[in-house]
């Protein structure tokens, strides 16, 4: 099984800010890559009720299933490979391949059969090493909207968060409250829906 603790931290950027953290660090349009998350849930939102994401994610010819789960510090993702085929079907029709994520999955979800596609968010991300970390600039498009963040990963909260804090002050940027995508697709999709 292949799970991994996320240690993240994020704030969502203005067009020029994303613009000044990229020319600041070099990053040309070669340096973006595009990745597309579908996300899944059930009609009664179990999974965003239990503070969980389902995604699967396309990414340079790859697909992987992750299941996100609180964890003590951060998340605990859950991950599969898939086959361009499982990742079709599932997107298609809600059906999961066997695996370690339907294993977590029905810890705390009983009926599979009821995950359903939610809609995609695409990404252009660039990432590089950073401190003992990772940096990451995103441009994000989905549901006719689009959004611009920086993220950072690393061991420790704390040690993410005074990366974060550093970064915000020497490039002038105000710190935001930033829901992770998932969240903001969710809120996102209920203002088209209202």
């Amino acid at each position: 099984m292949s799970q991994e603790k996320e240690i993240e931290i994020k704030n969502v950027l203005t067009l020029s800010e994303f613009v000044r953290l990229r020319d600041a660090f070099s990053l040309t349009g070669e340096d973006f890559h595009w990745q597309a998350n579908t996300y899944f849930d059930t009609p009664r939102f179990d999974l965003r009720s239990n503070q969980s994401a389902l995604r699967v994610r396309a990414k340079k010819g790859q697909y992987e299933l992750t299941l996100k789960q609180p964890a003590e510090e951060g998340l605990l993702e859950t991950n599969q490979s898939l086959t361009r085929e499982e990742a079709e079907r599932a997107i298609s029709s809600g059906i999961l391949p066997q695996g370690e994520v339907t294993h977590a999955l029905s810890s705390f979800l009983s009926e599979l059969t009821t995950l359903t596609s939610i809609g995609t968010l695409e990404t252009r991300r660039a990432s590089l090493p950073y401190q003992t970390g990772t940096l990451f600039l995103d441009h994000s498009v989905y549901l006719g909207t689009e959004d611009y963040e920086i993220e950072l990963e690393g061991n420790r909260m704390k040690e993410v968060e005074n990366w974060l804090e550093e970064l915000m002050k020497q490039y002038g940027i105000p710190r935001r409250t930033t829901p992770n995508k998932i969240q903001r697709f969710f809120t996102r999709k209920q203002e088209i829906e209202d």
